[in-house]
């Protein structure tokens, strides 16, 4: 299923970056990598305005389409201009929180994300993954299971030799 991004609004989302960084844009860009290969080579193509035009190109790849829009022109036209050119409508999903771009998806049949739930999803899909320890609770044995497990390994409690 290709998805249709709203650049900034998913980066206005996000704790780690800032729409006031000189890279935010990028900084997306590769978090979108990695979800595009994750999810099987899912095609991903991000609608920023006023971005970084001098090296747009750099940024595609990898899944990615990163599409810069130049004033007087906005994300949010790019974006319905694309929703209304979709030709299999099912295949694909709309990431926004912009009620005039959703709204054209919807009328569309396109289904619609916002760019909350999706910050949610790039974040929990580039969680860590848990550890051992995290994955038994971090419990402490009991007394009686230090007992078997340093009989196992013929530790004699000191306590005991006394």
């Amino acid at each position: 299923m290709p998805v249709l991004i709203d650049g900034h609004n998913v980066i206005g989302q996000l704790p780690n970056i800032k729409l006031s960084d000189a890279d935010d844009e990028a900084q997306l860009v590769m978090l979108l990598r990695r979800y595009a290969l994750r999810k099987r080579g899912r095609r991903v193509v991000v609608v920023f305005d006023r971005g970084v035009y001098g090296h747009p190109d750099n940024l595609n790849g990898y899944g990615v389409e990163a599409v810069f829009v130049r004033p007087p022109q906005n994300a949010d036209g790019e974006l319905i201009k694309r929703i209304r050119g979709v030709k299999r409508r099912d295949e694909w999903l709309v990431v926004t929180s912009d009620r005039a771009v959703a709204g054209e998806a919807r009328a569309h049949g396109i289904p619609v994300v916002s760019a909350q739930e999706f910050a949610r999803r790039l974040l929990a899909l580039h969680a860590p993954a848990p550890t051992l320890r995290d994955k038994r609770n971090d419990k402490p044995l009991s007394k009686q299971e230090i007992e078997d497990w340093l009989r196992i390994f013929g530790v004699e409690d000191d306590e005991d030799e006394e």
